[in-house]
């Protein structure tokens, strides 16, 4: 029968490990997995696109028009699309996304044979079109796009080879190049400006369809979606001038 000793160095190691443990069991007792208030946590990556040409808004109304024309309640139905009339907006003070959108809009569903008046009717309904503009004023840290840290790192060792070992170190942006050729189309960044379109057909008190999207935009863009909200630039006073006494 053999017998083993521990060492001191094992007992040394065991210690804390002991202590450890313990701590662990007890957490129990003390209920570790507790807080004061709710700890952050992020989202699952998602994406969300920008809204920045007239062309995005055909897109969306085309989106719309698609899904209007699948609801079994509204396919079949008179539309009218009025158009909202603002006495402090003219043809160059924006609002145009609404006139723009509205416009689209019509084309889209007449395009798939939606029947869309130009007066209520009977038995009809109508489409309401809401734009909310949604301005962020405190954001934290926002991830860059999926890869980019990647990108930057071998873009950064592909540019060190040539400078080390060939001859003609500009040849060494031609790689450079082609990858900005590539991808330089999925470029964006995240701003602190969104909207959110939303779609409804009423008749009366009902809501027959309703559909809302969110899209980010340039914060000079704001006058197309939300012409009252434009800051406007401070009024100078003026003072008269007269050699009369």
């Amino acid at each position: 029968m053999r017998n083993r000793f521990i060492s001191s160095s094992n007992l040394r190691f065991l210690r804390p490990v002991s202590v450890g443990l313990a701590g662990l069991m007890l957490s129990g007792c003390f209920y570790a997995n507790t807080s004061q208030a709710p700890v952050a946590t992020t989202y699952p990556y998602t994406e969300q696109q920008r809204m920045q040409a007239a062309h995005h808004w055909e897109v969306l109304a085309r989106h719309e028009a698609s899904g209007i024309l699948r609801s079994e309640r509204v396919r079949f139905r008179d539309l009218h699309i009025p158009a909202k009339e603002h006495a402090y907006l003219s043809a160059y003070s924006g609002g145009e996304f609404e006139r723009g959108f509205r416009t689209l809009l019509t084309s889209e569903l007449v395009s798939r044979g939606g029947s869309v008046t130009t007066q209520p009717r009977a038995g009809g309904a109508t489409i309401q079109i809401d734009v909310e503009v949604v301005e962020h004023r405190d954001r934290g840290f926002i991830r860059p796009p999926v890869g980019a840290f990647t990108a930057l790192t071998a873009g950064v060792a592909v540019a060190t080879i040539p400078f080390n070992q060939w001859s003609e170190p500009a040849l060494g942006l031609i790689p450079a190049g082609v990858l900005a050729d590539t991808t330089s189309g999925s470029w964006t960044h995240t701003s602190n400006e969104e909207i959110i379109v939303t779609t409804q057909i009423v008749e009366e008190d009902r809501i027959l369809y309703s559909s809302s999207n969110i899209y980010y935009i340039n914060a000079g863009d704001r006058r197309h979606y939300a012409p009252h909200r434009v800051p406007q630039a401070p009024i100078t006073p003026t003072v008269s001038i007269t050699d009369n006494w």
